[in-house]
Formats: C-alpha cells, sequence, structure tokens
C-alpha cells in the first residue's frame, strides 16, 4: 500500500520539528543520567571520607537558612571545604583521631568543672539548677566552637523550635551541618518539703523526743558547713501526712524482709516502719509498708552497711576521717519507678506546658522520712530498751512516734542541656548522656560524671577543629530532674520516641563517674566486648603499665586488720555473693552485668529497646564510706578520697569519648549480638533454677524456648557473617576510588550555574548548606558547595581543550558495585541497630506496661537490680503462675523467632 505523498510530507515536517519541550525533555533526561552518575560518584567520596577522616578544612562562620517557627539554628563553625586555590590537608586516620581524642581530657580541667558544679546546691527545678543548665549550654557552645545567637536557645518542650531541634538532626534537606546546642524546658509535677518533723510521744500524745532532722555541717568541710540548711532532709515524690504509731523494724524493708514478717505474724496496721537503707529501691521500701497496711516509713543509712569502715574499728568520721558523719542524711526519691520513670502524672508522654495530667500512680500514699543514724539509734532504743532491735523480731515499740511530712506538690520546670554533632550518615544517632542535678551538692553523683561528660565535650571540640566530622550523627545530653525519678531523660525519650526508635544505634550512659576505687560497667550484652576491648586501650588511670581493664579489680586504699576488725556478717555475705556472682556470670561468658534501672539509661533500653551502658567507679570495702546524697558528697570529700587528683574522672571521660569515636566511626556498627544471644541460655538457665526441686519443675517445660534462642543464636551468626563480608567488600572497593576528586578546567561559573539548574531539575533545593542523600539509598550526605569546589583547580588543564589523550588521569572508579556494597553495608547496620529493639512488646510487662522490654527490666521488688526474662521469671518466683509462666515463654518464643526470621531478611 502506498503512501500519502501529502501525509508522508507532514509526518516529516512533525519529525523535524518536535516540539521544542520534547526535545528539551529528552536532553535533561540524558543530562540527568549524567549528573546522577556525578552525584553518586560524590557520595562516595564523601562516604570515603567518613571512613578515613575528612580533610583538615579551615573553619568559618556560617549560618543556617531560617527554619520553621521563625527560630533560627544556633550558629557555629563548620568544617569548609577548600575554596578552588586551596590544597587538600592531611587527613586524620583513625589511630590519629583515637590518639588525638585521648591526649585532651585533663585531670585539672575535669576538676575545675567539678568545681564550678559543686560551689551550690541545685536540686532539680530551682534556680541554681536553671543556672547550671545555661552553664552546660555555654560549655558545649565553647567546646564545640558554636557562636551563641543573639536569642539563647532555650524551647518549651514540645514548641516548634524544641521539635525542630532534634528531628532536624536527621533532615536531610534542612538539618544543620555544624554543631548545634539548645535547652528543652519539660514540666513534670515534682515536690519540695515543707514542713518535716519527728517525735517521740509520752503517753499522752506530747513529745518526749525531737529529731533535729538536720546535718551537722562540721565546718572541716566548709562547703558541707555552708549549706548544712540549703535542701531540707525529705523524700522526693513521697507522700503528704501527719501520722502516728508505733513501731517496726523491717531490716532491708525487701519483699523477703517483709514476707519473714508477715510469717511471723507481724501486724503492720497502722504502724511506722523503721528500715535500713540498701538492696532495694527506695519506693519499695514504702510500697511494701503500705500495701501491709503501715501508715508511715522511716528509713536511715546503718554503719553495718560500711563494711570495716567504721567507728568501733578505730575510723573518725568524717570530716576527720573516712568512717561515716552519724549526722549524715540521704534524700532520695520514693517514687515507684519499677511502675514507669518519668512524670508521675504523664506515663508515656513527654511533660509539655499544656499536657492533659493524670494523678499519677507511681508513687507512695504514705508519709516517709530520710533520717541519720544518730536519730536512729534514739528510735532503736524504743523497742525493748535497743536489745536485738535490729533483728527481724517483729516487736513495736512501746511508745507511739509522730512523722509529719508536708510537702508542696507542683508543676516545676526543669532544663534538658542538648548538643549535636551532625554526621555524614545523618540517620544514624548515637546519644551519650549524664544528669545534672543533684539533692544537694552532688560532687560525686553526678557532677563527677559531669566532669567526664565535660571532657568528653573537649576532647571532640579538638577533633572538630583538627576538621573531623563524624560518620554517624552525635547527641550529648545534660539531663534534668534524674533525681526525682528519671525524669530529664524520660520526658525526652517519650518527646521523640519514633525518631530514637528509628534513628539511635546506642545510649551511653554516665552517672558518678569517680566514686571509689574499682572500675565497673553495666550493659546491654550487646555492647559488653566494645565496652571492654576499650577498656584495655585506655590507660590506668593511677598506675602505669595497667589499663582501666585492670581496674576492674583494684581495692581502696585503706589497710584493715580484718582478722581483728568488727564487720557485719550480713554485709559480707552480700558482697561475697556478689563477687560469686560475678565469677559465675564470666565462667558461663556472661562479660558485664545487665542494667536494671536507677538512672537515665532506663527509658532508652527497657521502654524504647536501644542496646545502652552504664560506667563508672565505686565503692570496695577498702574506700572511705560514701556519703550518698547528703550535704557530705561535696569538693572536700571527692578530692580527698574519693579521686584524688581527678583521675579517675579522667580515665572515665577518655573511655567514654573513644567508645562513642569507636560506635560512631566504623563502618560496621561494631554490637556484638550473638553475645547477646548467648547470654539468652544463661538468662534461661537461671529461670530453669528458680523451679528446680519444687513442684513447678513438671509443670514447665523450657525446650521450645530453648530452641528458639539457639535459633536465634544461629541467625545472628549468619548475621556476623554477613557484616563481616559486607565490610570486606566495601574496604576492597574503597581502596579503589580516588583519594580526592580531580579538580578540572576553569568553568567554574558556567558549571555552577548549570548544576544549580540540574539540581532544581532533582528537586534538591539549591544553597551551599544543604544537604543531598543519595538516590542509591545510601543516606550519605554530601554538601553542593563541596562538590562544585572539588571539581576544579587551576593545577590541571581543562581535558574538554583538546583530544589529547591522559592516561595517568583515573579510571572510571567501581562505582555501582561500591554502591551496592554500600547498601550491604547499610543494611547490616540497620539489622544491628534495631536488634535490641526486637526483645520490646508493646503490651509490656503485665502490672507495669511502660517496660516494654522482655528481656531485661528493673525487678518487681527490686527497683535498681534487673531481673532478665522479667515477665517469666516473676510469674514462677514471685506470682508462683504455672498459666501465666506459659504465656509468658510463648511470648518469648514469638519475639525470639519473629527477631531471627528479621535478622535473615
Amino acid at each position: 500500500m502506498s503512501k500519502d505523498p501529502e501525509k508522508t510530507e507532514a509526518e516529516d515536517e512533525l519529525v523535524v520539528d518536535l516540539p521544542r519541550r520534547s526535545r528539551l525533555r529528552e536532553l535533561l533526561r540524558r543530562i540527568g543520567l549524567v549528573l546522577a552518575i556525578l552525584l553518586c560518584v560524590r557520595v562516595v567520596q564523601v562516604y570515603r571520607a567518613a571512613h578515613s577522616s575528612h580533610a583538615q578544612f579551615r573553619h568559618r562562620p556560617h549560618h543556617h537558612n531560617q527554619r520553621p517557627g521563625g527560630w533560627r539554628a544556633p550558629q557555629g563553625h563548620v568544617s569548609r571545604p577548600q575554596r578552588w586555590h586551596e590544597r587538600p590537608q592531611p587527613r586524620l586516620s583513625m589511630e590519629e583521631r583515637e590518639k588525638l581524642f585521648l591526649s585532651i581530657p585533663d585531670p585539672e580541667s575535669a576538676r575545675a568543672a567539678s568545681k564550678e558544679y559543686t560551689a551550690h546546691a541545685h536540686p532539680a527545678g530551682s534556680a541554681h539548677d536553671e543556672q547550671d543548665a545555661l552553664r552546660m549550654l555555654k560549655t558545649f557552645q565553647d567546646a564545640l566552637q558554636i557562636p551563641p545567637p543573639d536569642e539563647a536557645p532555650v524551647f518549651p518542650a514540645g514548641s516548634k523550635q524544641s521539635r525542630w531541634a532534634t528531628l532536624g538532626l536527621t533532615s536531610a534537606l534542612f538539618g544543620p551541618r555544624e554543631p548545634t546546642a539548645w535547652v528543652d524546658i519539660y514540666y513534670p509535677i515534682m515536690d519540695t518539703g515543707r514542713e518535716q518533723r519527728l517525735e517521740i510521744l509520752d503517753v499522752d500524745g506530747s513529745p518526749i523526743w525531737n529529731a533535729d532532722l538536720v546535718e551537722d555541717g562540721d565546718p572541716l568541710d566548709a562547703d558541707a558547713h555552708k549549706h548544712r540548711n540549703s535542701v531540707p532532709t525529705w523524700h522526693g515524690a513521697s507522700g503528704d501526712g501527719d501520722v502516728q504509731g508505733q513501731l517496726i523494724y523491717a531490716n532491708y524493708g525487701t519483699y523477703a524482709d517483709y514476707a519473714e514478717l508477715v510469717a511471723a505474724g507481724t501486724n503492720f496496721t497502722g504502724k511506722i516502719v523503721l528500715t535500713r537503707y540498701g538492696h532495694v529501691l527506695r519506693g519499695l521500701k514504702v510500697k511494701g509498708a503500705e500495701d501491709l497496711g503501715a501508715v508511715g516509713v522511716i528509713m536511715y543509712d546503718d554503719p553495718r552497711d560500711d563494711g570495716h569502715i567504721i567507728v568501733e574499728n578505730g575510723f573518725e568520721p568524717y570530716p576527720a576521717g573516712p568512717a561515716r558523719n552519724p549526722t549524715a542524711v540521704q534524700r532520695g526519691s520514693v517514687a515507684y519507678i519499677n511502675l514507669y520513670a518519668g512524670d508521675p502524672s504523664t506515663p508515656g508522654l513527654p511533660a509539655y506546658p499544656d499536657s492533659n495530667r493524670t494523678e499519677g500512680s507511681n508513687g507512695p500514699r504514705i508519709p516517709s522520712l530520710p533520717i541519720s543514724w544518730a536519730n536512729a539509734q534514739r528510735l532503736l532504743a524504743e523497742i525493748d530498751g535497743g536489745a536485738d532491735a535490729r533483728r527481724l523480731t517483729g516487736r513495736a515499740s512501746n511508745a507511739a512516734v509522730r512523722l509529719v511530712n508536708h510537702v508542696d506538690a507542683r508543676v516545676m520546670p526543669i532544663w534538658n542541656t542538648m548538643a549535636a554533632i551532625p554526621g555524614h550518615v545523618r540517620d544514624e544517632v548515637v546519644v551519650i548522656g549524664c544528669h545534672r542535678d543533684a539533692w544537694v551538692l552532688g560532687a560525686t553523683d553526678p557532677i563527677s560524671g559531669t566532669a567526664s561528660l565535660h571532657e568528653v565535650v573537649r576532647g571532640y571540640g579538638a577533633l572538630l577543629k583538627a576538621g573531623w566530622k563524624p560518620l554517624r550523627t552525635i547527641v550529648f545530653a545534660s539531663w534534668d530532674a534524674e533525681e526525682y525519678g528519671l525524669i530529664g531523660s524520660t520526658e525526652y525519650g517519650e518527646d521523640f520516641a519514633a525518631w530514637l526508635a528509628e534513628h539511635a544505634i546506642a545510649y551511653v550512659n554516665v552517672d558518678g563517674s569517680a566514686g571509689g576505687s574499682r572500675w565497673g560497667a553495666d550493659a546491654s550484652p550487646s555492647l559488653s566486648h566494645l565496652i571492654l576491648d576499650t577498656a584495655r586501650d585506655v590507660p590506668h588511670p593511677t598506675i602505669p603499665g595497667k589499663s582501666l581493664f585492670d581496674a576492674q579489680d583494684d581495692d581502696g586504699p585503706i589497710s584493715i586488720d580484718v582478722a581483728g576488725a568488727q564487720v557485719d556478717t550480713e554485709y559480707m555475705a552480700a558482697y561475697e555473693a556478689a563477687e560469686t556472682a560475678r565469677r559465675r556470670r564470666e565462667a558461663k561468658g556472661g562479660l558485664l552485668r545487665t542494667l536494671g534501672s536507677g538512672s537515665d539509661f532506663t527509658v532508652f533500653l527497657e521502654h524504647l529497646g536501644i542496646a545502652s551502658s552504664n560506667e563508672g567507679f565505686g565503692r570496695t570495702p577498702q574506700d572511705a564510706v560514701y556519703h550518698y546524697h547528703s550535704i557530705y558528697d561535696t569538693q572536700r570529700w571527692q578530692e580527698l578520697h574519693a579521686d584524688p587528683g581527678f583521675h579517675r574522672a579522667t580515665a572515665v571521660a577518655k573511655h567514654l569519648g573513644l567508645m562513642l569515636l569507636r560506635l560512631t566511626d566504623s563502618i560496621i556498627v561494631p554490637l556484638n549480638t550473638t553475645q547477646y544471644t548467648l547470654e539468652l541460655h544463661n538468662y534461661l538457665d537461671e529461670v530453669e533454677e528458680i523451679v528446680t526441686d519444687t513442684p513447678l519443675a513438671t509443670a514447665m517445660d523450657f525446650s521450645r524456648l530453648r530452641e528458639s534462642i539457639s535459633e536465634l543464636t544461629a541467625a545472628s551468626i549468619e548475621l556476623d557473617a554477613e557484616k563481616e563480608a559486607a565490610e570486606k567488600e566495601f574496604t576492597k572497593l574503597l581502596s579503589q576510588l580516588p583519594k580526592f576528586p580531580r579538580r578540572y578546567g576553569r568553568r567554574r561559573g558556567f558549571t555552577r550555574h548549570f548544576i544549580m539548574f540540574v539540581k532544581r531539575v532533582f528537586g534538591v533545593a539549591p544553597g551551599p548548606d544543604r544537604n543531598w542523600h543519595g538516590r542509591a539509598g545510601l543516606h550519605v550526605p554530601a554538601a553542593w558547595e563541596e562538590y562544585l569546589d572539588a571539581q576544579f583547580s587551576t593545577d590541571r588543564r581543562d581535558p574538554e581543550s583538546d583530544n589529547i589523550p591522559r592516561p595517568h588521569l583515573p579510571r572510571t572508579p567501581p562505582i555501582f558495585r561500591f554502591i551496592k556494597a554500600a547498601r550491604r553495608v547499610t543494611k547490616a547496620n540497620k539489622k544491628l541497630a534495631a536488634f535490641e529493639r526486637g526483645f520490646v512488646s508493646e503490651e509490656g510487662i503485665k502490672g507495669r506496661e511502660w517496660y516494654k522490654h522482655q528481656v531485661v527490666a528493673p525487678g518487681r521488688w527490686l527497683g535498681y537490680g534487673a531481673t532478665t526474662l522479667p515477665g517469666l521469671n516473676e510469674a514462677l518466683a514471685i506470682d508462683k503462675d504455672v498459666v501465666l509462666a506459659r504465656q509468658e515463654a510463648e511470648r518469648l518464643i514469638a519475639l525470639f523467632t519473629k527477631l531471627a526470621e528479621d535478622l535473615r531478611a
């Protein structure tokens, strides 16, 4: 069939005169493909820089674009790319980074920081607490070279500015490229002591003795003397009331102590319970008494728990010597953090200024008071004249006691001071934190930890000055209101729960970093190897030739003639039991103790499922007695007994910073999931021991649960092989890439405008402070201005100016193979980071659903101490409920099976 000549001519004309838009679209498609390749090359170069460390760029001020809500992000110096006329400077290797960091933390600097924060009482919500928050903000700004903005970056929680300060860190296009610092203000309900009174009553109800309820403030310790009346002796979160009743001594007030007294026929109704501190959370001593019908609780520190360092063995009380000052009083919170942590009125939700609030269910209804050993002796004398008063006899005092505790509970502001260093891989985040508030001066708890954090930040500031930028994003936190019930960290965790669950790799905590001679750490099992290996690379604080790792076996400096010394048998039994448990754990392959509660890691680990750690130096039987939460926790005591020369706080800073550096800059996240699965077998062993030789033994079959753990171990071993292969392939291809992009020609102006146009085609907003996420899914940002600068130089001729072959120019790198390898690394890292979250059940633990981690939680009747496989463990050990135990076992099987599948996906 012949063509119509007119139609053919029209078609030819149409072909010749294609619409301009179509031709432009085709041209842009081709240009876009070329640009995409160039951008992928740049992504590779930035990823390479993250591995081998950045060139040392000069610093100059750089400003953010305006952010939502009218807030301009804190401004600061930033590692800038070379200009066209500058040459790249040498890069820091990983070894050089670590060496540089370890050279920065300094004992004198740590001592100065401690002295600054311990010069005044700073309980949460106080004016001094707010001042300290701003002081810490300035510390972050100075160390990380963040010029303070015109308006202080202090934001009410829930505001656009507060939300953006955290959420913006992982924003590809709008997030900051340089370090930032800010303060979040939360609004929990807290109380302050208004009136406290303790009296022994005559038969007619008149007082025959009044407790002074004040620490003496010996002038030999000037700070203690100055602040003896700064903070009342009361319990935070305590019940308000004025009650009377006979005294009953309940030893430590543990679940077992109360059970023994009840079994002996003791009637607690209408009584006031006297307990000594120790073994369990303060609040649980009150809860146990309240549940049995008691009307009040009194707590004191007993010298029997001081071991050999007691007056009876010839030691002078502090401040003259190392023994306990008899007037010292341990303040503290009695909140039931075993039920949930944080603001009691907003469980599971952040405490915003306008939050809807509940009455709260994690605190006692009956009043309680802390008292000194001197006052406790007088009360004990009322029980059978003092004879056998400190034994579990169940006898009540002859005289009645009146306990008055009036508190002012109200919504109060608290201040979390935060800082961040954005990483190349913006959406992988490591958090490090220490609380800042104290009951009085808090030289050990928490200021020794704050001093360590201070040195860590200084060290990272030095790295930034050297041109380093972390591979992953780092968040520093100075938490507030930890002492009231872990409030500051918990409110932040609840506020940004989804963000943390998606992005957080690990949380590193420090509280009191130096309170004695022996170093120790508790952690998620996946972090154990990293912690201990890093400790081997940190010098011992006081003994040349040894490492921090060796300090796990250190003893205190006080010489004791043990053979002739008095010591409480119960104390020694507890100490020896702890040492036996440690040796047994190590023999079975367990490296570190698991975390329970009592510090700011709680929300991260047990509510959100983020691998966490905590560390510091603690007391041994040969160390001076620590006056916990007393006015005697002072700078003098710290320098004289806890950390002479501040070498221990500095050693902890070096360890924290080095561990953080390895978490942030390792290609593969250094989490050991297989170690975790092996310890799951140990946890199940402990559960089986509960039912051994009991009627429950025949009713429980743990074989399927054991098999699910074994299957999880097998899946983890497969992941070990995969992550090793992924890193090997990645580093091999990394070595084939050019160390720095070649620079060509002098078409900077034209090419710059051309690429800015193509950026708009790709939907990437222009501007030197914008970032671009690799289209290949690498999640590695590349700065456009640096990209442009990297393409041009005056030391080469334009290769487009002639057709002369240039064999000396680099061959095309294996970009697509590298992208595939990078994706493989990213996939492995996501599995490692999500491993801990695989143990989280949204239903939570029965009866305390805020705790969602099914492998570890604070014990129901421990509070501080950890219970592993808590639902199953407590169903058998406490509830004696086989049906519930079987349900909990099935829930664990489902979690472990699903996690194994996820590791293999």
